[in-house]
C-alpha cells in the first residue's frame, strides 16, 4: 500500500493561542485543511446521543464499540468519509489533525483514519486531556490505517493532533501505535506535517523508548528527543517544505503574542506567501476553522467555519452550540448509500458528485471574482461585510452586550449560511 508520492497532498496547519498569548481571556484555535483540490468538505452537526449497550459504530472502514453517550459535535469533514479534519464539541473541545510520516512503517490494512480518531475523541470527551486519552486508547486497540483520499491509488499516513479546550492545549504526535504528547499551558503553538514534540514530553506511550532503543534509533543514554528519534532520516520533498511553513507559522504567531484574536488567526490562515493558505498543483486549502474558547465557562464558545475552499476568498461563519442548533442543509453533501464508491469493493473505482449547494454557488462566485473585476470586487466586499458582522456578533456576545435566546444562538450558523448563499445567488 502506497504511503507517499511526490504529487500527493500532505499539508495542513494548526494553530492555538493560550492566554497570555491571546488578546482576551480565551483559548483561540485555528486550522487550515489542505486536501485534494476538488475534494468537497461539508460542515456536519451531530446532536448528542445515547446508545444501547453493545452497540457498534461504523467508521470510515471499520466498526468499533459505541459508548453509552456521545456529545454534540460540529465537524468539517471530507464528504466521503465518516471522520473529520477538524471540529469541536459542546464542551468546548477542539481538535485538528495532520499527516505525518515517521520511521515506523505505515500500516498495510484498513483501520481507523486519523480523521476517525478525531471525531471519536470529540464525541467522547469533555476536555482536551480526555480527548487525548480517547485517541491513544483507540489507537492501542484498533491502530490507524487505510487510504486517506478518495482515489484508487492508496494514500496512507500517521497523524499528529492539536487538541484544545477552554484552559489548555495538547500536541499529540503518533508513530504507528506509539505516541508522545506535549501540554501547552500557555503561549502560542503550531504544527505543520512534521514531528515537533522534542524533549518536552508531558505524556508518552509506555513502550516508546523501549522501541526506539531496540531499533537502534536511540542510545538510551542521551536526552530523549521524540521528534529527532522518530523522524525519517530522508524526508519527502513536501515534508521538507512543511518545515518552512512551520517556521513561518511560528513567526506569525510570535509577531502577535499577547494580541492574538480570532481575526488574527483568520489572517494567518489566509497567508499565501508562507504557503499556509495552500493553492498549488493538485491540492489546496479546502476548508478552514477558527474557534474562540473563553476561560469563563458561562460564556459560549464560538466556532467559525468556511465550508468552502480558500479562506482568502471565503466567509468564516459563526456556529454556537445551543437549543436551536441544527444541520444547515446548504453545506451537506449528497449521499449515495450502498452505491458510494467508498463502500463498494474495490474502493474508489468511480467518482460521484459530492458538491453541496454552498460549494457550487461559491465556485461560481470565485469565477466571477477572477474574471469580472467590478462584479468580483462587489462580491468580495459582501463577503467581508458578512464575516465582519459575524465577528462583531461574537464580540458583543462575549462582552455581555448582546445575549439572544439560546434558540437564536443555535441557529446562527444556519442564518449566516443562508445569507451567504443569497450573496452568490
Amino acid at each position: 500500500m502506497a504511503s507517499w508520492s511526490s504529487d500527493t497532498p500532505c499539508s495542513c496547519d494548526c494553530f492555538v493561542s493560550v492566554p497570555p498569548a491571546s488578546a482576551i481571556p480565551a483559548v483561540i484555535f485555528a486550522k487550515n485543511s489542505d486536501r485534494p483540490r476538488d475534494e468537497v468538505q461539508e460542515v456536519v452537526f451531530v446532536p448528542a446521543g445515547t446508545h444501547a449497550p453493545g452497540s457498534r459504530l461504523q467508521c470510515t472502514y471499520i466498526e468499533v464499540e459505541q459508548v453509552s453517550r456521545t456529545h454534540a459535535v460540529i465537524l468539517s469533514r471530507p464528504s466521503w468519509l465518516w471522520g473529520a479534519e477538524m471540529g469541536a464539541n459542546e464542551h468546548g473541545v477542539c481538535i485538528g489533525n495532520e499527516a505525518v510520516w515517521t520511521k515506523e512503517p505505515v500500516g498495510e490494512g484498513e483501520a481507523l483514519l486519523g480523521m476517525d480518531l478525531l471525531r471519536l475523541a470529540l464525541e467522547r470527551s469533555s476536555s482536551a486531556l480526555e480527548a487525548l486519552r480517547v485517541i491513544t486508547d483507540l489507537l492501542a486497540r484498533y491502530g490507524q490505517g487505510g487510504s486517506c483520499r478518495e482515489d484508487p491509488t492508496p494514500f496512507c499516513y500517521h497523524n499528529t493532533f492539536l487538541l484544545a479546550d477552554r484552559t489548555e492545549a495538547w500536541v499529540l504526535e503518533t508513530a504507528g501505535r506509539l505516541w508522545a504528547a506535549q501540554r501547552i499551558p500557555e503561549g502560542a503553538r503550531n504544527i505543520s506535517n512534521q514531528l515537533s514534540v522534542g524533549t518536552d514530553i508531558s505524556a508518552e506511550h509506555a513502550d516508546l523508548r523501549t522501541r526506539a532503543l531496540a531499533q537502534g534509533w536511540w542510545d538510551g543514554q542521551s536526552t530523549f528527543d521524540f521528534a529527532q528519534v522518530f523522524s525519517l532520516t530522508q524526508q519527502p520533498v513536501r515534508m521538507e517544505a512543511a518545515k518552512a511553513r512551520f517556521r513561518a507559522g511560528q513567526q506569525l504567531l510570535q509577531q502577535q503574542q499577547g494580541g492574538i484574536t480570532a481575526e488574527v488567526m483568520m489572517g494567518i490562515l489566509r497567508n499565501k506567501e508562507s504557503g499556509i493558505c495552500m493553492d498549488s498543483g493538485g491540492f489546496r486549502t479546502t476548508a478552514s476553522m477558527v474557534s474562540i474558547l473563553p476561560r469563563d465557562p458561562t460564556q459560549p464558545c464560538v466556532h467559525f467555519l468556511t465550508a468552502t475552499p480558500d479562506p482568502s476568498r471565503s466567509v468564516f461563519k459563526p456556529f454556537i452550540f445551543g437549543a436551536g442548533a441544527a444541520q444547515a442543509p446548504q453545506v451537506l453533501s449528497p449521499t449515495f448509500g450502498a452505491r458510494d464508491p467508498v463502500r463498494t469493493q474495490p474502493r474508489f473505482q468511480t467518482q460521484v458528485d459530492r458538491r453541496h449547494t454552498l460549494y457550487l454557488r461559491h465556485q461560481v462566485a470565485l469565477g466571477l471574482i477572477e474574471s469580472e473585476q467590478d462584479r468580483g470586487q462587489q462580491l468580495r466586499q459582501k463577503q467581508r461585510d458578512l464575516e465582519q458582522e459575524g465577528l462583531e456578533a461574537a464580540r458583543r456576545l462575549l462582552a455581555g452586550e448582546q445575549v439572544p435566546p439560546p434558540q437564536e444562538l443555535g441557529g446562527l450558523f444556519q442564518a449566516f449560511v443562508e445569507r451567504e448563499s443569497q450573496v452568490y445567488a
